[in-house]
């Protein structure tokens, strides 16, 4: 059962990114970059807070690491224009790697059902947007980002798709 619910929450995650991604991109380079850097304030936010509240009598280094994500988070939520570029690359580096993902699965789902070689276009086609971005990543960051949300929603739609039609026939293959 885990793996359907991973499979359904990747698609409906991929489909909600990518629509954003087509409507407001823009926006959505900017605030994405925040967002990561949000990502890297929580968890060193925790990591500083947990050394000043342990138990003093039990010693530990300072917590480096926790202050660097809190710095490099800052950083990001500061000055998000200046990683855009390197956000390019590893959005490209995300397509590359969910476009042999789902290759490989649908290879894999192949012991269970007849695969039609067309469910495999898209999934190429977004290998190849992945080599694209990365290729030129420099272009204009609001059409490589449209085309990723183009990519990234049709991933969505296919992995829904996917899981629906190449399920295992018994539960407990689940």
């Amino acid at each position: 059962m885990k793996a359907i619910n991973n499979s359904i929450l990747r698609s409906i995650l991929g489909i909600v990114l990518g629509l954003v991604l087509i409507v407001w991109p823009e926006v959505a380079v900017t605030y994405l970059v925040i967002l990561i850097g949000i990502f890297f304030i929580i968890p060193g936010l925790y990591s500083l807070i947990s050394y000043f509240l342990r138990d003093k009598s039990i010693s530990s280094a300072f917590p480096l690491a926790a202050a660097g994500s809190i710095l490099l988070g800052l950083l990001l939520v500061c000055t998000p224009v200046s990683f855009v570029h390197i956000l390019m690359y590893l959005l490209g580096a995300v397509l590359l790697v969910a476009g042999i993902q789902q290759i490989a699965l649908l290879i894999l789902a192949r012991k269970w059902h007849m695969i039609p070689w067309g469910f495999f276009i898209v999934p190429v086609l977004i290998f190849i947007t992945g080599i694209m971005i990365l290729t030129y990543p420099f272009e204009t960051a609001t059409h490589t980002f449209m085309v990723f949300g183009i990519a990234i929603l049709f991933y969505g739609v296919c992995e829904l798709v996917n899981w629906y039609k190449f399920r295992p026939e018994s539960p407990e293959e689940l």
